[in-house]
Order: structure tokens, then sequence, then C-alpha cells
């Protein structure tokens, strides 16, 4: 009997995607909060877990955050920052719903922008 082949760790890989949920790319609008200031931003691509996004930021990465899409701000940290790019980790996972109406709510921005 043959056994498969271990998979590639982590470790082995410094590039291998660990994310626990899939990310969607969108275009949304949205404000992050860092110590009580409000700074526009736009959502660039979002998973149940975290968010990606860019806009003019002071430097904050490890730093705790809010971020408000319209729906009330989910609470997160700022887990890496490169030029005007932020990654954030939420406090609590989005629901596959939240995710999917937030991605339904960019489409529609996106068709009426071109429309």
């Amino acid at each position: 009997m043959t056994r498969p082949a271990p998979l590639p760790s982590a470790a082995a890989d410094p590039f291998a995607d660990r994310r626990l949920h899939p990310r969607v790319a969108v275009a949304l609008p949205a404000f992050l909060i860092v110590a009580g200031q409000r700074h526009s931003v736009q959502i660039v691509d979002l998973s149940a877990g975290g968010a990606k996004l860019r806009g003019e930021l002071p430097p904050i990465a490890g730093t705790r955050v809010g971020l408000d899409f319209g729906s009330g701000p989910s609470e997160g940290s700022a887990r890496w920052q490169d030029g005007p790019f932020v990654g954030l980790s939420f406090t609590t996972a989005l629901s596959e719903r939240e995710v999917a109406a937030l991605a339904d709510r960019s489409a529609a921005l996106v068709a009426r922008m071109r429309g």
C-alpha cells in the first residue's frame, strides 16, 4: 500500500496562503476607525476573517481598529501595512451571508459607475 506524499508545510513555503476563509474581490467605500479618528478607505478584498484596504493612512500595523462599511463597525486589528494597503483581521468573523451581501453591494456599485 502506498502512502500519499505529505503536504508541504507553511514553514517550507513562506508564500503559502494560510487564510481560513476565501477572499472576494470588491470595491467598497468604508471608514477605518483608528484611535477615534475616521479615515476614508476602499475595501479591495474581503473574507469572513478580514479585509484588504487601500487608503491614505498613518502607520497602523499592529493597531486595534474598527471598519465601518455601512452596517456598523467590525472590530479587528491591522495585521500588516504596505504603502497604501492595509490587511485587517476581524475579531469576530463575518457570516457568509454578510460577505455575500457586501460582494453584491460592490457589484451593484461597479455596475452603477459603468452605466
